[in-house]
């Protein structure tokens, strides 16, 4: 009773627009001394505070902030999309695959979606609908593109989940690498029969040495994958690659001429106040964490579903959809943070993988940044592009179709997302 109660102050104060991090530690806060009285509460949170952000593999979401910072300061994603617009060539629907593409690209260095949508609407959008694009087209490929990097390494979602669930963060990040391109592949693939359909003209063509050229835009962020891209191969820790793909990135920076001391100040500053938010949230959902501990809401949750008699697949049907209802109402990490204690000893209790878990919930995640009435990333391109938001929810449509089919592979097929990870520990 007293877990039905907190969880619903908890939802209160989400409605009341009380930021996620502080509502998260109210509802924790009154739950523990609900349970075990003030002095035992203020105790807690005596404590959590320190053990919960000062875990050294937390230091790779900072860096990777500040890298994704660095590189949109640097203005390489400009670039990036214009030589993918270029090398694409005569495909049908090209511009709008390049910034597809640009989107992984960009996606490979940052694990900051919203980032990556605002940039590529500045980028991209301006010049589909320019060459012809329906608006519905160009806004939905953009924001959908910029989800991209809640699922390709560097993700600061994927590693607030490790974190969470207390998972490899090296082998987490690696396990959203192969469905991250899947995605990618299927934006593209809707972008081109949208294109078929007439919301897109031919793509222009371009010389080989036009082509050949552009490959210069590609280089620096390809040069920079390959540093963040050490901890694939086992060489650094994801902490260590944070590191050198923030260095790579002022070092960007520096060759695009961008290195002034306004730039830095601002990336420092958007990299604080980012990095505060979510460790915000990590103190907060350890005091939730705490409570439902104390509640042994866990435990009885997880007795009470194994005492069904229904297949696990049902099961597992059945927790992916509530995920997919909750991102359209709430924040993804707010979600994970909420959620992830709750549902992942019942997941492994029915015998899955919690990494193979944590893709299929961020892959869901990823349709919830793009989907009313709270989708993020449509937000952030409406607002870039100048377009109304009904436009850009409707746009997105077919991209949330296509997202959804990867959601189902990965689901139906758990060694995608599993078989890297499975090679880096061997």
């Amino acid at each position: 009773m007293i877990v039905v109660v907190i969880t619903l102050l908890l939802l209160a104060l989400i409605l009341l627009r009380v930021p996620i991090a502080f509502a998260i530690f109210i509802a924790g806060f009154v739950g523990l001394i609900a349970v075990d009285g003030f002095a035992a509460a203020f105790a807690v949170f005596q404590v959590i505070p320190t053990s919960a952000a000062g875990k050294f593999s937390l230091s790779a979401i900072p860096l990777f902030i500040l890298m994704a910072h660095f590189v949109l300061a640097s203005g390489a994603l400009g670039s990036l999309f214009e030589s993918a617009r270029i090398i694409v060539g005569r495909v049908r629907g090209g511009t709008g695959i390049a910034a597809v593409l640009a989107g992984a690209g960009f996606a490979s260095v940052s694990g900051s979606s919203t980032a990556s949508a605002a940039t590529l609407a500045h980028t991209s959008t301006g010049e589909m609908i320019r060459q012809g694009y329906s608006k519905r087209l160009a806004t939905g490929v953009v924001a959908s593109a910029g989800t991209l990097a809640a699922m390709i390494p560097p993700s600061i979602l994927l590693i607030f989940y490790a974190i969470t669930a207390e998972t490899s963060v090296g082998q987490t990040l690696l396990a959203g690498l192969v469905p991250g391109v899947l995605v990618a592949l299927a934006l593209c693939l809707v972008v081109y029969v949208q294109a078929l359909r007439g919301q897109a003209p031919a793509a222009e063509g371009s010389s080989f040495r036009e082509k050949f050229r552009a490959l210069a835009g590609i280089l620096p962020i390809g040069i920079l994958f390959l540093v963040v891209g050490a901890v694939f191969f086992g060489i650094t820790t994801a902490t260590e690659a944070a590191a050198g793909g923030a260095l790579g990135a002022l070092g960007l920076m520096v060759v695009y001429r961008k290195a002034t001391w306004k730039n830095i100040r601002e990336s420092f500053v958007g990299t604080v106040t980012s990095s505060a938010m979510i460790m915000l949230i990590i103190v907060a959902a350890h005091v939730f964490g705490h409570f439902l501990a104390e509640s042994r809401v866990t435990p009885t949750v997880v007795a009470a579903v194994g005492a069904w008699e229904i297949p696990s697949v049902f099961i597992m049907i059945g927790i992916v959809f509530v995920y997919l209802v909750l991102g359209f109402f709430m924040d993804q990490m707010a979600i994970i943070a909420l959620t992830v204690p709750v549902t992942l000893p019942l997941v492994e209790a029915l015998g899955y993988d919690p990494i193979w878990f944590g893709i299929v919930v961020i892959l869901v995640a990823e349709i919830g940044l793009i989907t009313p009435p709270l989708g993020l990333n449509a937000f952030v391109t409406a607002r870039a592009s100048r377009i109304p938001l009904e436009t850009v929810f409707i746009g997105t449509v077919p991209f949330i179709l296509g997202m959804l089919a990867v959601v189902v592979l990965v689901f139906a097929f758990p060694q995608i997302a599993l078989f890297i990870p499975e090679l880096m520990s061997e």
